[in-house]
């Protein structure tokens, strides 16, 4: 929706392309804005106030027009133009001019949904049309005058317009309503114009204000007066569905959404557990305990009934992209044990989901299909820490129920998986960095279709995604990084000067670093392909990836935890941010392109606002008022950071991971979902044992092998299962590895 001007002899204008633009918030809380739109041949301003109805679904634009001197404002004529994309589709729709009480009403409908446009000052002239054919932006840029009055066009890619007699009055409210039919919008609509918009602002601003009174006085520590801090929350808890509450979608926008056809129905307005848990925690971070328990009773009713949750989904649940990712559900757990921390679950319970997404993790752990950039699988540092916290949190609420049989369990499985960390993600011959050959890895690739993957010190090769056709996509394991691992030192696994993550950084600046006008940024791993083409046109299934700002905040996250002053990395995400308080998903990490509108430092045309990084902003700003790391697990940082770590304490065999060999002195536990006996001999069959399993409260059995020395060969076992009555009728084998012993 925009407004086109003309003055019927000499020039037409379309507010968006014609048009110098200034915006600014200029509330506090509410998400009302100010934008004024010149001429840049000084004939004339245009004045908005852009707000929503506090009540109704209407979105109202109190408009204003200066005429300058010297200018014939006569002669100047005002069209409000709309395009309407129903049902997240702009084909099949239907638009009409629709009359009411002498009123002309702009009308645009599909099944379930529809909208009707209005004003004040009531149109003088309306038409329908289809785009690029009868559209009144079609005659207008071709006639300079409205020469086609149309009073429908039915099914197809439409286009209103309706002429407002500014020679009458230069100032008018301008309302866009919405409704499930034609009736409920113009209902809408009339209600909403038939009270000021002065009555308007003040309530809506009063709301926001009262949503906003139990903050934390958190702009003591922003660099900006606390700027982005109120945008920040404020824009996070309008990404909250409003027929389903806690449902926050990851970004109100479609990345590069110019140019996308029909195909792209998702963009990121869907649920990521991974993206809303990040909300949740920004939200708690700021005072507010409502919204977050809202979050995760909607998760627990979205949590499938293996425990899982859809990589993403649309607000109702139904999953759009059906990947796999571990981290996303342990996200939640981790969100139920930090609101359980704050006595803040009401009378909820959140026990049955955690055991759910706890089983989940087990059985389908430790390789995810994919990693939290979505793209590749395998053994990822920044998935595995989420994961070890989310057991822990998982074990801790076990013994709260008196179940210490299950907490010890579960607590077993997360040492396994952090004794596993560096063998299975830190590379010692990598070639990124002269003389710097140890570090992690983004991601150490396992299918996790593959039952006996490969865990020596070669890490293989990736084929990466989103590269320019005719590029080498193949790139060694060992020789791609990102800065996931430092999630192991932001929940309290890993200490932020451990060598491993120092060496680990310094290969990521020298491969990821950005330095901008506005202060450090990160891209996401080297060699992405996610962002705009090299020659700085809109990502289309290939391209260049840029630099993210939550990696500013990540960054920063670290460095407090490392004894260092965050403020830096705060200043420069508040700078990254638009007028408006946008912080976006990229920002352009080259030498400007003032004709693509593509400058250094600032917004690419990926998703903004992207609540992720308004949620890292926020827990960045609470831990640096702290003086500690909001996101931090006491639980797990007692556990990992201040006890004697031993290497290899635990093997686990499963059937989905079935290690090829056993280090001397590291006993074996053998687990999987049903009951069984499991027949094993230490001795290649000359004489076996049959060990009952143990059974556990989410539906996994186990069975514990003592360790063995390094002379022995091994285990080989089989299972009989107690519910079928049936052997396995194959046989398993973990052989010693006779290259490491208990001693070192």
């Amino acid at each position: 929706m925009e407004y086109l001007l003309s003055d019927g002899k000499t020039f037409f204008h379309e507010e968006k392309r014609h048009l110098t633009s200034r915006l600014d918030r200029p509330f506090d809380h509410a998400l009302g804005y100010r934008i004024v739109n010149s001429d840049p041949e000084g004939r004339y301003t245009l004045h908005k106030e852009v707000l929503a109805d506090p009540h109704l679904s209407c979105l109202l634009q109190h408009t204003r027009l200066t005429v300058h001197p010297g200018t014939d404002g006569e002669s100047i004529r005002l069209f409000a133009l709309c395009a309407p994309h129903l049902g997240v589709s702009g084909w099949g729709n239907n638009a009409q001019v629709y009359r009411l009480m002498d009123r002309l009403i702009l009308i645009a409908e599909r099944p379930g949904v529809a909208l009707a446009l209005g004003s004040t000052l009531p149109f003088a002239r309306a038409s329908a049309g289809y785009v690029g054919h009868s559209d009144g932006w079609t005659d207008l840029s071709s006639h300079l005058s409205m020469e086609w009055e149309f009073d429908r066009a039915l099914d197809g890619n439409v286009a209103l317009i309706g002429e407002i007699p500014i020679h009458e009055r230069r100032e008018f409210t301008l309302g866009l309503a919405l409704g499930p039919n034609r009736e409920a919008a113009v209902t809408t609509l009339v209600q909403s114009l038939g009270a000021s918009f002065a009555s308007h602002r003040d309530r809506f601003v009063e709301q926001w204000d009262r949503t906003c009174h139990h903050l934390l006085p958190l702009e003591k520590s922003a660099r900006d007066g606390g700027h982005l801090f109120r945008s920040s929350y404020s824009l996070l808890l309008a990404h909250e569905d409003k027929l389903f509450p806690g449902a926050f979608i990851a970004s109100l926008s479609i990345p590069w959404g110019s140019t996308r056809g029909e195909d792209a129905r998702g963009g990121y307005h869907l649920v990521w557990t991974r993206d809303m848990v990040q909300t949740a925690m920004a939200l708690l971070a700021a005072g507010n305990l409502d919204a977050p328990l809202r979050a995760l009773i909607y998760l627990a009713t979205r949590q499938q009934a293996d425990g899982g949750f859809p990589q993403n989904f649309w607000v109702d649940g139904e999953p759009y992209w059906t990947g796999i990712q571990l981290d996303e559900v342990a996200f939640p757990i981790v969100l139920a044990w930090r609101l359980h921390r704050e006595h803040a679950l009401q009378q909820f319970d959140p026990y049955p989901m955690v055991l759910g997404g706890l089983r989940f993790l087990i059985e389908h752990g430790p390789a995810t299909q994919q990693d939290r950039w979505e793209e590749l699988g395998g053994y990822s540092p920044a998935t595995l820490a989420i994961n070890i916290t989310a057991l822990i949190c998982a074990a801790n609420f076990a013994r709260e129920r008196g179940d210490s049989a299950l907490g010890l369990f579960v607590q077993e499985y997360a040492d396994f998986l952090e004794s596993h960390l560096e063998p299975w993600t830190v590379t010692t011959n990598s070639t990124l960095v002269p003389g710097n050959p140890v570090h992690y890895v983004r991601i150490r690739p396992i299918s996790v279709d593959d039952s006996q993957p490969d865990e020596s010190s070669d890490f293989g090769w990736i084929h990466l995604p989103n590269l320019p056709p005719g590029e080498d996509t193949m790139v060694r394991a060992s020789d791609l990084v990102d800065a996931g691992f430092l999630e192991l030192v932001r929940y309290g696994i890993r200490p932020a000067d451990d060598p491993i993550v120092l060496s680990s950084l310094t290969v990521v600046d020298r491969m990821l670093k950005l330095e901008t006008p506005f202060g450090p940024c990160w891209r996401r791993y080297n060699r992405d392909g996610y962002g705009e083409t090299e020659s700085g046109g809109p990502y289309n299934g290939w391209g260049k990836g840029r630099a993210w700002p939550l990696l500013t905040g990540e960054r920063g996250m670290y460095e407090l935890s490392l004894g260092r002053d965050p403020a830096p990395f705060l200043a420069a995400m508040e700078r990254f941010a638009s007028t408006a308080g946008l912080l976006p998903e990229q920002v352009w990490d080259e030498a400007d392109r003032p004709e693509l509108h593509l400058r250094l430092g600032r917004p690419t045309e990926s998703a903004t606002p992207l609540a992720w990084a308004h949620a890292e902003y926020l827990k960045l700003l609470r831990s640096t008022t702290d003086g500690k790391v909001f996101d931090r697990i006491p639980e797990v940082a007692n556990r990992y950071l201040r006890r004697r770590r031993k290497l290899h304490e635990l093997e686990v065999w499963k059937f989905n991971r079935q290690p090829a060999y056993l280090h001397s002195g590291t006993p074996l536990r053998v687990l999987v979902p049903a009951a069984f006996r499991l027949r094993w001999t230490d001795s290649a069959w000359s004489s076996w044992t049959d060990s009952e399993s143990t059974p556990t409260a989410i539906g996994l059995h186990w069975v514990d092998l003592p360790a063995l020395g390094s002379t022995s060969a091994g285990y080989e076992f089989t299972f009989f299962w107690i519910e079928s009555q049936r052997w396995e009728g194959r046989n398993f084998a973990v052989r010693m590895d006779p290259s490491t012993d208990s001693s070192s």
